[in-house]
């Protein structure tokens, strides 16, 4: 293990390999987690080649896990004066970067396949499998539908904004709840 990293400490290397396991279920693999991570908890922006070592990584994987995080928007490239090589911090605050993983997986993941399913239900058949099909597939659509404009519409809000409505929590059900009585509508589900 390198000096650098001992400096971390314990708490933040724990941190940081766990962040690497979490990122593949949340879209990119354990190396770009680990990088991410660490790029966020280390103090000043960091170069690549401290990435490498830091991590244990090839110079050429951290290069890739780089481009991948900038795809991603997360981080940005900085200079240092009298110094040739890219360094490397958080594009913003937590919050920031939150809504950034946000956008972008609706747009890899649910544009796609919002895309994907209206082409499918514009076909029609008179196939009772494809019938079945179809009215499934409506309702994913829909499902989607709703959470890719939740999703837009959360991302609008102010960090302020957004913190009350997550504290919030179940007292959003009971909004609601209250809602359908003021209309007179109930759930039937």
């Amino acid at each position: 293990m390198s000096t650098e990293v001992e400096r971390l400490s314990p708490q933040a290397q724990v941190f940081v390999m766990h962040f690497g396991e979490m990122g593949s279920r949340w879209g990119f693999n354990r190396t770009v987690g680990q990088m991410l991570a660490l790029i966020v908890v280390h103090p000043k922006p960091i170069s690549a080649d401290e990435l490498s070592q830091l991590l244990g990584v090839s110079r050429g994987n951290v290069s890739m896990g780089i481009k991948e995080l900038q795809s991603w928007r997360l981080i940005k490239t900085e200079k240092q004066p009298g110094d040739r090589k890219d360094y490397y911090s958080p594009i913003g605050d937590i919050w920031q970067m939150a809504r950034h993983v946000v956008d972008e997986r609706s747009r890899r993941e649910l544009e796609p396949t919002l895309s994907l399913l209206r082409s499918q239900l514009l076909e029609d058949s008179s196939d009772s499998y494809d019938l079945h099909a179809q009215a499934k597939m409506t309702e994913i659509y829909e499902l989607l539908e709703l959470a890719n404009d939740w999703s837009k519409a959360v991302s609008g809000l102010s960090q302020k904004q957004l913190q009350s409505l997550m504290k919030m929590g179940s007292g959003l059900g009971k909004l609601v709840e209250f809602k359908d009585k003021i209309l007179g509508q109930s759930d039937s589900k």
